[in-house]
């Protein structure tokens, strides 16, 4: 007589359907800003996490990203998180726009606001948005909003410092954060996991320290920004990876796709020059940003 053990079956039922969950999601990474702080018609620094869908995460708000984000057709009551790699202009200066737009929606939940710590140059992210919308910050008429009592959703600012990987777990994906080098700018990158797919938002680094390649690890998708030409011993690489490291770090993450971004006008023009010095240690596929690219992550 054939004997079914029912408890193990519904086991390996309940593993595949979760399996199937993890897998299914339509993951993709849209770039709202290409550009870096010059005016040179791009957007700033800033990012969507779109699953299935819905804008699940915002990833620093740089001039002009604000405008993009309406374009994308993204909602702000989706957003599980506002994530800020550093404090530098083309990179925060929006997040108030976003915070005031969000008293016209539909949004009660609170949003929570990260981005690194401070030093004397610096303020936290904490007293940044302190210094916005705090009772002396520049829109204290909007004070509330730091609240529970906020007349439209509680914003929920949190200053990391992340020397080792850090992990958090969010309703839609998990974040993994990592303390980086931008000269004297504290600074964070950011990996995102959804299931089995995964994205890796450099910030702006120059990754002396080798940081990046603690989150780097089989990404599916390398946002890496692009602000420097393959130059040696100036000012700006201590700030930023140039086309050489920036392949080293997709080779040795064993990374599928790299997607340069921050794109400047030193680098602007110079794309098939970029494009050599990496395929000389990356041979995966190399795309350069425009604004409102969709990428696909899989």
């Amino acid at each position: 007589m054939l004997t079914i053990d029912y408890n193990g079956f519904m086991k390996t039922l309940l593993l595949i359907l979760i399996a199937t969950y993890l897998t299914a999601s339509d993951v993709q990474l849209e770039v709202l800003g290409s550009g870096g702080p010059e005016i040179d018609g791009r957007a700033s620094a800033s990012y969507i996490l779109w699953i299935d869908g819905h804008a699940k995460a915002l990833i620093d708000t740089g001039s002009g990203s604000m405008l993009r984000f309406e374009e994308s057709g993204a909602k702000l009551q989706d957003l599980e998180l506002i994530a800020l790699t550093h404090l530098h202009i083309d990179h925060a200066v929006d997040l108030p726009s976003y915070v005031k737009a969000g008293y016209f929606t539909q949004r009660s939940a609170k949003l929570p606001i990260i981005g690194p710590v401070g030093n004397k140059s610096f303020p936290s992210t904490t007293e940044y948005l302190k210094l916005l919308f705090g009772e002396r910050g520049a829109y204290r008429y909007m004070s509330d909003v730091l609240t529970p009592q906020s007349d439209s959703f509680q914003i929920v600012p949190e200053s990391i410092n992340a020397p080792k990987v850090t992990t958090r777990h969010f309703k839609s994906f998990t974040l993994s954060t990592i303390n980086v080098n931008h000269g004297i700018v504290p600074a964070l990158a950011f990996r995102f996991d959804i299931g089995d797919k995964s994205v890796l938002i450099s910030g702006d680094t120059s990754d002396v320290n080798g940081q990046l390649e603690k989150l780097a690890q089989d990404a599916d998708l390398f946002i890496a920004h692009h602000a420097i030409a393959e130059v040696h011993g100036t000012y700006a690489n201590n700030l930023h990876m140039t086309p050489g490291i920036i392949a080293e770090v997709a080779s040795k993450g064993h990374v599928k796709k790299v997607v340069l971004a921050h794109r400047m006008k030193r680098t602007l023009g110079r794309e098939e020059e970029s494009l050599k010095i990496i395929k000389k240690k990356f041979y995966g596929e190399v795309l350069f940003a425009e604004e409102h690219m969709k990428i696909e992550v899989n």
